[in-house]
């Protein structure tokens, strides 16, 4: 499966991909058969189509983790010219509200003292709860969430999806009908908010323990 940013190349070391002009018409409806970070699709939009796909190199680079990897190589091997250049890449050039920023793993980070502070947050982030629920899966990058929710996976389970989706947004330049803004300053501070239906609960620290739980 293709991720982002996937890119090709015939070998001589020019990168050929989406960039954020194509990606808009993909979202628009004008490309509508096209996914913008789908070796295939790239390969058709600029011309090799059928068998001519089997020409090109096909690479991923993920500028988040700076992970540079080789899907397949079926020409002259290019892909140190192609990973010093998804290196040197503006990716405003491939999403323009795309923020560029280190992921922050909340459990492993030292978690604070809970204090009325982090529980006034707890509240804010428990007003809007409901309805980013919904919405937050759609609103946000999903290549971002995807990236983000890997990255953490393991440690906070599925209970707490709304975090991970408020924490997405923050790597994108976009304004939202919600306020994100207190599931995210809980996360940077190394907390997790989940609720049962009945309790809610901070999470935090290298076992996710609970270091505050109450009725709001």
């Amino acid at each position: 499966m293709c991720k982002f940013f996937s890119l090709v190349s015939t070998g001589n070391g020019k990168p050929i991909y989406f960039d954020w002009n194509l990606r808009k018409k993909v979202l628009g409806g004008t490309l509508k058969d096209y996914e913008p970070d789908s070796h295939t699709s790239i390969a058709d939009y600029f011309g090799f189509k059928n068998e001519k796909e089997d020409k090109l190199n096909k690479y991923e680079y993920n500028p988040f983790t700076k992970r540079f990897e080789i899907d397949q190589l079926n020409t002259k091997d290019d892909s140190e010219k192609i990973k010093k250049f998804c290196r040197s890449l503006d990716f405003k050039k491939v999403v323009e509200p795309l923020r560029i920023r280190e992921i922050i793993h909340p459990f492993k980070i030292e978690p604070p003292n809970i204090t009325d502070a982090e529980i006034t947050l707890v509240k804010k982030w428990a007003s809007v709860w409901d309805s980013v629920w919904t919405s937050v899966g759609t609103s946000v990058g999903a290549s971002v969430g995807a990236i983000v929710w890997d990255s953490v996976w393991d440690s906070v389970g599925d209970s707490v999806w709304a975090s991970v989706g408020a924490y997405c947004s923050d790597f994108m330049d976009v304004k939202y009908k919600y306020d994100f803004s207190p599931a995210i300053k809980l996360w940077k501070k190394g907390l997790v908010p989940n609720f049962d239906g009945k309790l809610w609960r901070l999470h935090g620290g290298k076992y996710a323990k609970v270091l505050w739980e109450g009725k709001l």
